[in-house]
C-alpha cells in the first residue's frame, strides 16, 4: 500500500468515526468469503457498517479524531479486524451473537459505547442487553403516558358515566319524595301522640 493509499484509508475510517457514538473492533479471522458477506449483508439490513481495515491504520485513524481517546482499544487491535459502527448501542452486539450461533467468529475485541469502553470477547453479552438510548426513552415515555392515558380515558368515559348515573338517579330522585311523604305525616304523627299523652 502507497503512501497515498494509506492517506486515502485513514481518511475514509476517521469519516466513520467522526459522529460515531456505537464502535466496535470484531475479529472476522477464519470466516470465509461466503459467510464474510453474509455477515455484511446481515449488518446493512440492520443500518450497521462493517469495514475490514489495517490495525495500523485505524489505530492512526482514531488518534486523529477529535473529542475520543480511543487508546483503551489500542492494545486489541490484533489480526485481523473489521470495524463496525452503528446506531443502536447494542445491534451490533447482537448481530454477532446472532452470527456465532452458527459459527466461532466474529469475536468482539473492543467496543466503544456509550462514552465506556469495553475490551474483550466476554463483554459481548453485557453488550447485548445494553439499552439504547431510544429504548430507554422510549419505556420512560410509555411510564409517564400510562399514568396520562388513564386520566384520559378517564375523562373521556366521564360524560357517558355522568348521563348513565343522571338517568338512575332520575326515578330514583322521583321517587324519593313519594317515598319521604309518608314518612313525614308519620314523624308528625309520632311527634303528637306523645303531645297528646
Amino acid at each position: 500500500m502507497t503512501k497515498d493509499q494509506k492517506v486515502v484509508a485513514i481518511q475514509e475510517i476517521k469519516d466513520l468515526l467522526q459522529d460515531a457514538k456505537v464502535v466496535y473492533v470484531a475479529d472476522l479471522e477464519g470466516l470465509n468469503a461466503g459467510k464474510s458477506s453474509d455477515f455484511r449483508r446481515q449488518a446493512f439490513k440492520q443500518n450497521i457498517k462493517v469495514k475490514v481495515v489495517k490495525n495500523t491504520l485505524l489505530q492512526k485513524a482514531m488518534e486523529q479524531i477529535e473529542g475520543v481517546d480511543y487508546s483503551e482499544m489500542f492494545p486489541s487491535f490484533k489480526g485481523n479486524s473489521a470495524l463496525i459502527i452503528a446506531e443502536t448501542a447494542n445491534a451490533p452486539a447482537k448481530l454477532i451473537q446472532g452470527f456465532r450461533k452458527k459459527e466461532e467468529k466474529p469475536a468482539l475485541k473492543s467496543a466503544f459505547v456509550q462514552e465506556t469502553f469495553y475490551v474483550g470477547d466476554d463483554n459481548l453479552d453485557m453488550l447485548a442487553n445494553i439499552k439504547s438510548r431510544e429504548e430507554m426513552i422510549g419505556e420512560i415515555i410509555g411510564l409517564l403516558q400510562s399514568p396520562i392515558q388513564r386520566v384520559v380515558s378517564a375523562l373521556q368515559n366521564k360524560p357517558e358515566t355522568v348521563e348513565a348515573k343522571a338517568e338512575e338517579a332520575a326515578p330514583a330522585v322521583e321517587e324519593t319524595p313519594a317515598a319521604e311523604a309518608p314518612e313525614a305525616p308519620a314523624a308528625e304523627s309520632t311527634e303528637e301522640t306523645p303531645s297528646a299523652e
